[in-house]
Parts: C-alpha cells; sequence; structure tokens
C-alpha cells in the first residue's frame, strides 16, 4: 500500500526486501517469524584490512589479566613515534561500528579501550588486538529478532572501582525479550 502511494508521487524501483544495509546481511525466516543482522562481512574486511584474519580465535572478549591504565601510555619520544603508526583510532572505532549495530557481547570492552584513544600505549594496542581475536571466533554469530518467546529478562552488573586511573566503577545491563538482545549499556 505505501509502494503504490509512493510510486504515484515518485519515480522509483521496488527491489524488494532488503537483503542487505550498512553493511549488515539481513536474513528473513518468515515461515518461524525471525529476522537475523550479520556483520561477518564487514568484519572479515576489517580483520583483513588489520591483517589479523588468520589469528588465533579467542572465546573471551577481553580476559581479566588486561589491567589498562593510563601508566601503559607512551611515556618517551621513541615509544610515542612508534604509537603513532598503529591504527588505534581507526580500529576501536570499527569496533564501535561492530558494538552498535551486532556485537552487544564488545560493548563493555570497546568502552575500556576507547577511553585510551588520545594516547594508547602498547599494552592498550595488545587489548584491542586481543578483542579483533575474539571478533575472529565470532564472525558468524548473528543478531536475532522474532520467534514465539517473549520473555522478557534483564541482566545488570557493576566492576566496583574497575578504572583504575580514576577510581570509578562501570556498570553495564542488557536487556532481552525472547533471548533476543534488544538495549545494552556499558558505562563508566
Amino acid at each position: 500500500m505505501l509502494k503504490i502511494k509512493l510510486a504515484n508521487s515518485f519515480v522509483m524501483k521496488d527491489l524488494g526486501a532488503a537483503k542487505q544495509t550498512l553493511g549488515m546481511r539481513i536474513t528473513r525466516d518468515r515461515k518461524n517469524h525471525k529476522l537475523t543482522l550479520s556483520q561477518s562481512e564487514y568484519i572479515e574486511k576489517v580483520l583483513k584490512t588489520l591483517d589479523t584474519q588468520n589469528e588465533k580465535p579467542i572465546s573471551i572478549p577481553l580476559a581479566s589479566h588486561f589491567k589498562l591504565s593510563k601508566e601503559e601510555c607512551p611515556k618517551t619520544q621513541e615509544e610515542m613515534a612508534h604509537m603513532s603508526k598503529v591504527p588505534y583510532a581507526s580500529t576501536v572505532g570499527s569496533l564501535m561500528y561492530a558494538m552498535v549495530c551486532t556485537k552487544p557481547d564488545i560493548s563493555h570492552v570497546v568502552g575500556v579501550v576507547s577511553r585510551y584513544m588520545n594516547n594508547p600505549g602498547k599494552e592498550h594496542w595488545i587489548a584491542v588486538k586481543w578483542i579483533l581475536r575474539y571478533l575472529r571466533g565470532t564472525t558468524n554469530q548473528t543478531l536475532g529478532f522474532g520467534g514465539s518467546n517473549i520473555a522478557l529478562q534483564g541482566y545488570v552488573d557493576v566492576d566496583m572501582v574497575g578504572d583504575r586511573d580514576n577510581r570509578r566503577s562501570t556498570t553495564w545491563h542488557v536487556f532481552t525479550v525472547g533471548g533476543i538482545v534488544v538495549s545494552w549499556v556499558s558505562k563508566l
């Protein structure tokens, strides 16, 4: 109905149901009333650009041994010169795009590494590469919507003064409807 009204006012061509938008593949299962979004091609492109597509995949977004702080920021001219050649900001930006669209599981760790965008150190870069290895292992995971179970569930956590630099806590929450993530936040 809407398409017909629009066609009466504008020159347009109906290309059918969307299959891809903004780097996300859209898959529909009309029989089971499900829709999934995937960024596997986008993630593969990021991994290939950074030459990390063959890194060993890992199963957690960031290991507990990473205790990032400003102490790891470069202090000498040599360290600063080395880190100026590292694509830290653009890589974290790519992680942010994946996080916002289809990867809520990395929202907390992306928030942590983004705190050091103005002066990243070697340890911060190692943490970013760890996140990339996690994406390597979860490339084919999708964000799905639909189904018959519509139970609402929420999960909340706090790290109790986990920010070593400012002595502040990070809180995060995830809400799901029918097991599908519909809202997520990680906030310092």
